[in-house]
């Protein structure tokens, strides 16, 4: 008998997600059938999430949310504060944070990861008390982020955020920052910049080749190139996280950092358009319990270097 036999577990489902109108039945069926006895609870506005763990926590053992990383982030401080174990039933266009967890894209298999019980602590990053679990960035990826059609997202998914990005990327500008880590303020012209608590973002893209959503801090880069266009050089870097060696690229770890600029900017949280700048960022340990596959040994050189990252940072 597992670990969860006869849990009770509370089931959101955001209907609005990409893979949203897809009947839950197998899925709940499968859970079931682990041993879990499951309440649905159907959202479409983010903000309900939060409202649906607090109002249920005290009928639940654990929260599965059914949705993108936008859902998964919006669960992310009532389930910190509940207490309640967290599953992911990955139904989003990008699912980052899945990707990072290696949970299975596929229902019925993330169901199964649910079921048989393995957990993961894993870090929470805040940005203005609003958490993220992939990235949060100010720039082009906000930019992005408002100016894509839902529609166009829903029905042509990652290849969606491709074409939103060319149209934008066609009128991009850069801005000035502030940013202060330990005290020490920088000031830059930059395009974007990103402060990443997990592994994943953009559909793929690695944060920092070292990154992992355990390692209790933050890292961040800035773009400062003087022509945008360049980016196109940078985009295999970005895909295996090594985008830190272009001369162009600033970048920083730390457990904490403030971003100001001379007009509130937005700030875009894992897909989602949360607060603005003025923005402090801050990492939260460990914060909560999700299921996930047991975490593969790291290849000795990666974790070297992750060792190196981390006794530099203090």
């Amino acid at each position: 008998m597992n670990e969860i036999t006869t849990r009770r577990a509370l089931l959101l489902v955001n209907s609005k997600a990409r893979r949203g109108q897809e009947s839950m039945a197998p899925v709940v069926e499968r859970l079931q059938a682990g041993g879990l006895r499951v309440t649905v609870e159907t959202f479409e506005a983010l903000p309900e999430i939060a409202r649906d763990i607090v109002r249920l926590r005290h009928r639940a053992d654990l929260v599965i949310v059914c949705g993108g990383d936008g859902s998964v982030s919006s669960a992310a401080v009532a389930a910190m504060e509940s207490g309640l174990p967290m599953g992911i039933i990955p139904m989003g266009t990008a699912n980052d944070l899945a990707r990072t967890l290696e949970i299975p894209l596929d229902l019925l298999k993330a169901a199964d990861v649910i079921v048989q019980g393995g957990r993961r602590l894993i870090d929470v990053g805040t940005v203005n008390g609003h958490a993220f679990f992939n990235v949060a960035s100010i720039g082009i990826s906000t930019d992005l982020a408002q100016g894509l059609d839902p529609a166009l997202k829903k029905r042509f998914g990652r290849f969606g955020y491709a074409l939103a990005a060319m149209k934008v990327l066609t009128k991009a500008g850069h801005f000035e920052a502030r940013i202060t880590e330990k005290g020490v303020t920088t000031e830059v012209e930059t395009y974007q910049i990103a402060v990443g608590n997990g592994r994943h973002y953009g559909g793929g893209n690695v944060v920092e080749e070292t990154a992992e959503i355990d390692d209790g801090h933050l890292d961040l880069y800035s773009l400062e190139m003087t022509n945008l266009w360049k980016m196109a050089l940078m985009l295999r870097s970005f895909r295996s996280g090594t985008h830190g060696a272009w001369s162009e690229v600033r970048t920083a770890r730390c457990v904490e950092f403030d971003i100001e600029t001379k007009r509130p900017m937005p700030v875009n949280t894992d897909g989602e358009i949360v607060t603005s700048t003025p923005a402090h960022f801050k990492v939260h340990p460990k914060a909560i319990s999700v299921f996930a596959p047991a975490v593969a040994r790291l290849q000795p050189r990666t974790k070297m270097l992750r060792d190196a990252v981390s006794a530099n940072s203090g």
